[in-house]
């Protein structure tokens, strides 16, 4: 498979700078049809250099010294592979995008097998991929809707007992916001004491408003009711591409792969 044309940063820095901006941060895109007055403070917390971008985005290109591998499935911990680098996991809702948002982060090295069914639901097993000497990132079921019958044992055990796990990407629908199973899935999170952050998936498919509707009602959320979630929301297309050059990036500062002064 050849990588989608935007899934490379070269390719999105040839466009019009509106374009450009939109693509590699749509929050800020959202900025201008706010009220005046309004805190964007939580828009920009997260805002690295191209520097930093082009560095990350060379963490997800494969080559033969920086292999990127699927590793394993699990069904349970105790099949879990043993690995010590620093780990990231993706978990969300069935049918949120979740399998299509990880194979378009590994865009550029289209070798690496990501699943992406047209059923919702489909991911059962946690599936971990290495990526080189760097980091490992978990693809983990769906919750909610079709969600394996042993998923909360399979997930809440992983959360607990994953010492070198990094962050939890949560994954909520952009066009619907956040639904009853994603107050659960943050009440875990939370009560486990874990490090999380929030996306917003198929951005493309909502409208302006409504989009913006739940970028503020979800940081509202976020602001009131959590401890442990990275304050900015992060917006992502895995069709357009939109926002997947920011998370890469993201992802890179968080397992410890981007100095700091790059990240800021």
């Amino acid at each position: 498979r050849t990588p989608p044309p935007l899934a490379a940063l070269a390719q999105v820095l040839r466009l019009e700078q509106g374009r450009r901006t939109g693509l590699l941060f749509p929050l800020q895109k959202l900025e201008r049809y706010l009220a005046p007055g309004t805190d964007t403070a939580r828009f920009r917390l997260f805002q690295p250099a191209l520097p930093a971008l082009q560095r990350a985005e060379a963490l997800f290109k494969s080559s033969r010294d920086h292999p990127i591998d699927y590793v394993s499935s699990a069904v349970r911990m105790a099949h879990a592979p043993l690995l010590s680098l620093p780990e990231v996991c993706f978990i969300g809702r069935s049918n949120v995008g979740k399998s299509s948002l990880i194979r378009a982060l590994f865009s550029l090295s289209p070798e690496v097998e990501v699943r992406v069914s047209k059923t919702p639901g489909h991911t059962k097993k946690m599936n971990f991929f290495k990526v080189g000497k760097y980091f490992t990132l978990v693809d983990m079921p769906g919750y909610g809707y079709r969600a394996p019958q042993d998923f909360v044992e399979m997930v809440e055990a992983y959360l607990q007992e994953r010492h070198n796990l990094k962050r939890t990407f949560m994954l909520v629908d952009g066009v619907v916001g956040l639904q009853k199973t994603d107050h659960i899935a943050v009440e875990m999170l939370e009560e486990f004491g874990i490090p999380y952050v929030v996306v917003l998936t198929k951005i493309d498919r909502a409208s302006r408003g409504l989009l913006l509707k739940n970028v503020l009602e979800i940081q509202e959320y976020v602001k009131e009711k959590t401890q442990g979630c990275f304050p900015q929301l992060f917006l992502v297309s895995s069709l357009e591409f939109s926002g997947v050059h920011l998370l890469r990036c993201f992802v890179a500062h968080v397992t410890g792969n981007l100095p700091m002064v790059e990240a800021s």
